[in-house]
């Protein structure tokens, strides 16, 4: 434990910072599975607008990296269009 009463503080606001970032994350992954298992209906496009604006938001916000949101919508976009043409 921190003798510091700065480094204490931090330790509370990191904790804090890590659960807004756990959530964020976890509707990333919410938001591409949904966006995966459309087949082809018709909320489709809207589920794959949605996981894209959900994944630039968190790269903007420093919650993930932004090549791995550009490799996360590459693969997305690769998936999906695999889906349309076959």
């Amino acid at each position: 434990m921190a003798n510091i009463k700065s480094q204490k503080k931090r330790i509370l606001t990191n904790a804090k910072a890590a659960e807004r970032n756990k959530a964020v994350r976890s509707e990333l992954k919410t938001r591409i599975k949904s966006a995966v298992n459309t087949n082809g209906e018709d909320n489709g496009a809207d589920a794959l607008r949605l996981a894209v604006k959900r994944i630039d938001k968190a790269a903007a916000k420093g919650i993930i990296h932004p090549n791995k949101a550009a490799r996360t919508k590459s693969r997305l976009m690769h998936k999906l269009n695999a889906e349309t043409s076959a």
